[in-house]
């Protein structure tokens, strides 16, 4: 990888870099179609959908089972490939990269939570936040250090040798979003966090996540159905037959 003038990386395999990532909104999407299947049993998953985010912003992503929101994050975080239309991610146009450069993208500078947690279960809450850095030959120095302020960040200072069985949801769901900004990222994509929470823990999630927007500096596009954690969003963003519907919020257009 090379450095951008922001000092943000620059992939190289195939990399366009359209607008300078310091000016520019974190996540541009224009015109995005994706089907499954073929005929008249295709499914439109996405018809058209277009949207931005800024920087720093905590957007919300709602709609009903089947409207297209895991659909959606896939080709925000380069995990899949649209028909048509194009997603732009801290100033990087998705469809310039090859196979490495979408791997490089994800590693380096998009951090995925995930309703079922993902953490490994033989690896203590320290070890599994670790996990992206070893990946990524960080230091050992810097990485126990990385380690020890995320897990203190999320309130598990005092869980990190435990492992993921003995957490609660809540704290696992907590080591997830750790692990999740392990190396940085610049955009945090998170889908249902709070699907396997109760509705006081999801909620504790749910700020933790706004917290994590604040003091790490990071963007979030997070998809829930919780009427009470959408509140807590710089912006919501309605999802509506593979159609965005409505934005409302401070920054809504």
């Amino acid at each position: 990888m090379t450095e951008t003038t922001a000092g943000h990386p620059a992939y190289s395999t195939g990399t366009a870099v359209a607008e300078s990532p310091a000016r520019g909104p974190m996540v541009r999407v224009e015109n995005l179609h994706r089907s499954y299947g073929t005929g008249a049993a295709a499914v439109h998953a996405l018809r058209g959908v277009s949207f931005e985010i800024p920087r720093g912003e905590l957007v919300a992503l709602k709609g009903r089972s089947g409207s297209g929101k895991t659909t959606l994050l896939n080709l925000v975080g380069g995990l899949d490939s649209p028909d048509e239309g194009r997603s732009t991610v801290d100033g990087t146009d998705l469809s310039t990269l090859g196979e490495n450069g979408l791997l490089e993208l994800r590693r380096d500078r998009i951090g995925f939570i995930f309703q079922s947690f993902g953490l490994i279960p033989i690896l203590t809450a320290a070890e599994n936040v670790g996990v992206p850095m070893r990946l990524r030959k960080t230091d050992p120095r810097e990485r126990e250090e990385r380690v020890e302020l995320l897990l203190s960040l999320v309130g598990l200072a005092e869980h990190a040798a435990q492992r993921p069985g003995e957490l609660s949801g809540g704290q696992q769901q907590r080591v997830a979003i750790a692990r999740a900004l392990a190396n940085r990222p610049a955009l945090l994509i998170a889908d249902e966090p709070t699907g396997q929470l109760d509705a006081e823990t999801g909620l504790a999630v749910m700020e933790l996540l706004r917290a994590v927007v604040r003091s790490e500096g990071v963007t979030a596009l997070v998809a829930t159905h919780d009427a009470q954690l959408l509140g807590l969003a710089d912006r919501v963003l309605e999802l509506s037959d593979g159609e965005i519907t409505e934005q409302t919020g401070r920054t809504a257009q």
